[in-house]
């Protein structure tokens, strides 16, 4: 059979298909646990020939939005989130992902990539130099006050979602962390939800464009659920220590990964000008 020309991408072998497939699973378990599954799962899309940069960003939402579906049924069952937070923050956030994606269409993302390196930096520092955070809940705001930063945390962190996408988990969870004062567990758990609104955000962008290719995403999207599913299954049993370890080790590839990007995108050209 002809994986590629059953897929409509005349390049694509069955090596490359199965390498983007595990590449999937893996994104699932990663997003699952502490975000940032986008780290792997959008640079493999990249590699299948004849794939375009709108493409490969949209299918990579397809298959995410059922990844944290997933993630969010598992985590909502196991570790009973506050939808009370998570479903008004996650509403936000689908639409300042909406937006994002459409000042995506006009704004190169390279402009924000060397802020957001720096801010991931400083979250690195800050949780590897505080070993008690997130360790237990202890809200920082109550009442009216504590939905208004998480709207707020929710729309800024959707509209980056939809601008540039790479690590929005980790900064959800990050954020529930620091800003509002859940525990890694907790944080997580509400983190999927809110993630979950911001993949359809950019995907209501996407579909009327025709972005989407349907039938690798819904391959992709089988792997990403199973991947979603163990992940979940294993924060939950393993508790915040465990989510608290790969968060920083997710960080600090973000912060490689996106590192390297300002180093081509903006170092690079800046030091040839001069």
């Amino acid at each position: 059979m002809d994986i590629g020309a059953f897929l409509g991408l005349e390049q694509l072998t069955w090596g490359v298909l199965i390498f983007i497939v595990v590449a999937a699973f893996a994104a699932g378990w990663i997003d699952a646990v502490v975000g940032g599954g986008g780290l792997l799962q959008l640079p493999a899309l990249l590699l299948v020939p004849g794939i375009t940069p709108v493409q490969a960003l949209a299918t990579n939402k397809l298959a995410s939005v059922f990844g944290t579906a997933t993630s969010s049924v598992t985590y909502y069952r196991r570790a009973k989130p506050d939808i009370r937070t998570a479903l008004p923050m996650a509403a936000i956030a689908l639409v300042g992902s909406f937006g994002g994606a459409a000042v995506a269409t006009i704004l190169p993302p390279a402009a924000f990539k060397p802020i957001i390196v720096i801010a991931l930096l400083a979250v690195a520092l800050f949780t590897a130099f505080r070993p008690q955070l997130g360790q237990r809940t202890l809200l920082r705001f109550h009442g009216h006050r504590h939905h208004i930063a998480a709207g707020a945390a929710g729309l800024a962190i959707g509209f980056y979602d939809g601008l540039i996408g790479p690590g929005t988990g980790t900064f959800l969870v990050i954020t529930l962390v620091t800003l509002l004062g859940y525990d890694f567990l907790q944080a997580s758990a509400k983190a999927k939800i809110v993630n979950l609104a911001t993949n359809i955000g950019a995907l209501l962008l996407f579909i009327p464009h025709g972005a989407v290719l349907w039938v690798l995403g819904g391959i992709l999207a089988v792997a990403n659920v199973a991947g979603s599913y163990l992940g979940s299954r294993m924060a939950i049993a393993r508790g915040t220590r465990f989510i608290r370890v790969v968060f920083l080790i997710v960080v600090i590839a973000l912060i490689v990964r996106l590192g390297i990007d300002v180093w081509h995108e903006n170092v690079l050209p800046w030091l040839a000008s001069r």
